[in-house]
């Protein structure tokens, strides 16, 4: 599945639902090297996870469906995607927004709008294995 190589094994699966952001992180991250799978939904994004097997995750908050902070508990409850990295990507900025995505297991919490910069930064971050809440 999926065909030729890719660079330093650089997989991202997006879990969004918005068409603009969809297209600017598939952009931004394309650019560095980056192979970017999108799933739309909530209610099968654990499924799309497991089947894409990616290096990371971005997730957003606000699915179809199914809420992103009940899909990462359970990317946290399985011992197969435990400890993978997961950026939680929502409109919502608050204070206790962050504080639940990191207390279910979050490595990144980032607010929409964000900064190309930004966002590559932190997931290169995420790659390396740097787990901070920022």
């Amino acid at each position: 599945m999926g065909g030729e190589p890719l660079t330093n094994g650089k997989r991202v699966l997006l879990i969004e639902d918005e068409p603009n952001i969809i297209e600017a992180v598939r952009f931004i991250l394309s650019r560095d090297g980056w192979h970017v799978a999108t799933h739309s939904q909530g209610s099968d994004a654990v499924d799309a996870v497991r089947a894409k097997a990616p290096d990371l995750v971005i997730l957003d908050v606000m699915l179809p469906d199914r809420s992103g902070y009940d899909i990462l508990a359970d990317l946290r409850a399985d011992d197969a995607t435990r400890a993978l990295p997961v950026m939680v990507l929502t409109a919502r900025g608050q204070q206790k927004d962050r504080e639940a995505a990191l207390s279910l297991g979050a490595t990144r919490f980032m607010v929409k709008p964000f900064a190309n910069a930004d966002l590559l930064n932190a997931v290169r971050d995420m790659a390396a294995g740097l787990q901070t809440g920022d």
